[in-house]
């Protein structure tokens, strides 16, 4: 039984086939699906999504980096407002990203420090977009850590140094299509890390695994990131598919 921890099933990628790509995925073992919001225009598809799978689809609720622009208030209230509606898994993905705009990153750091604010609140776990951010991002959790401060370092393509240093801020490392790269990198460390601290993700429709990449991502393909994983650890597929899907439980509390 896989876990795939972050998916964007509701993408407009997969609206000539979702039903098709989330049988594939059922196939080949995948039986949970966490799906991050990004902002409000895609809430309807998130619901829709979780209606037409209610028994293996959960949502979380939040503001992607990239989406914090002039009116990121308006945006920060809609999360307030639904997460005071109904319950959510996480408050996700929120976070830095700087390679898309860095003339943002004064409200980027504005909008993530609320967002885990309210994540204490409601006690529920943060998952981290991070992209030419590491510093600020670490800057930001070295404010608020403690110990109703945990989640998922989503999508890891940091350091060894820099894992650690998520492990320490209690983050789960996202790993996903990137260990399977030639030049991905983490594949040369990952196995100093205790597997306990890790999950599985694809980031679908993005970031496709080898064979696939540079084409669309989709849930069935998180098998080839479990392969690649237990070769790294020497272990078999199915003991990854255990560790992470239990690691993933406790973290969203399923």
């Amino acid at each position: 039984m896989l876990t795939d921890t972050h998916t964007h099933l509701y993408s407009e990628a997969f609206d000539l086939d979702r039903d098709t790509v989330m049988q594939q995925a059922k196939d080949r073992g995948v039986s949970r699906f966490f799906i991050p919001a990004i902002d409000s225009s895609y809430a309807k598809a998130m619901y829709d999504l979780e209606a037409s799978y209610p028994e293996c689809v959960h949502l979380m609720m939040g503001l992607h980096p990239t989406s914090v622009k002039e009116n990121y208030k308006e945006e920060l209230a809609f999360v307030v407002k639904e997460l005071e509606r109904r319950s959510f898994v996480a408050i996700g993905e929120i976070g830095i990203d700087l390679y898309w705009d860095t003339s943002t990153l004064e409200i980027q750091r504005d909008a993530f420090v609320f967002q885990i604010r309210l994540a204490k609140k409601y006690k529920l776990p943060i998952v981290i977009h991070c992209r030419d951010a590491f510093d600020q991002v670490f800057e930001v959790l070295e404010q608020e850590k403690g110990d109703d401060l945990f989640g998922i370092f989503h999508c890891f393509t940091g350091s060894l140094a820099q894992a650690k240093q998520a492990i320490g801020y209690n983050m789960k490392l996202g790993i996903g299509g990137v260990v399977t790269f030639k030049n991905g990198k983490i594949d040369q460390f990952l196995n100093q890390i205790d597997i306990k601290h890790i999950v599985l993700e694809t980031d679908a429709p993005y970031l496709s695994p080898a064979p696939h990449r540079g084409k669309r991502n989709q849930s069935s393909y998180l098998s080839l990131i479990a392969s690649k994983v237990s070769t790294l650890y020497d272990i078999s597929e199915a003991q990854v598919a255990e560790i992470t899907t239990a690691n993933a439980a406790a973290i969203f509390k399923i």
